[in-house]
């Protein structure tokens, strides 16, 4: 999957908008407001940081030399997952799909009652 194809996935997600944060190179995908992914655009290999459940975490690095503890971010709650190399397209939409959803469930109430209305 590369970096076009990783954009528009992520905007098709329900309640995603795009940002540049922290710089003009650092694209960021959030949900209602909350960061789910997140990638430099000149990053060589092209990598994303996802979101990930911490025993899963652990069990996704040891299984997967294209994952790794969260560049520049907490290495319990975030993955930095290689693009590039290795991982089917499929393993990599299952890891923004479970990015995204863990973000979803720790939405408010009122926050996911306004995203299932979009």
């Amino acid at each position: 999957m590369n970096i076009e194809a990783f954009r528009e996935y992520c905007l098709s997600k329900k309640g995603v908008t795009e940002h540049f944060p922290f710089d003009e190179t650092t694209l960021v995908f959030k949900v209602m407001g909350k960061m789910f992914a997140l990638t430099g655009l000149e990053r060589i290999p092209f990598s994303v940081n996802l979101k990930c459940d911490p025993d899963r975490a652990i069990e996704l690095r040891e299984y997967h030399s294209e994952i790794t503890p969260g560049y520049h971010m907490s290495k319990k709650h975030w993955n930095t997952v290689n693009f590039s190399e290795g991982l089917a397209t499929n393993m990599l939409i299952e890891l923004i799909d479970h990015s995204y959803d863990l973000v979803v469930s720790g939405l408010t109430k009122k926050v996911k009652q306004e995203l299932e209305n979009l």
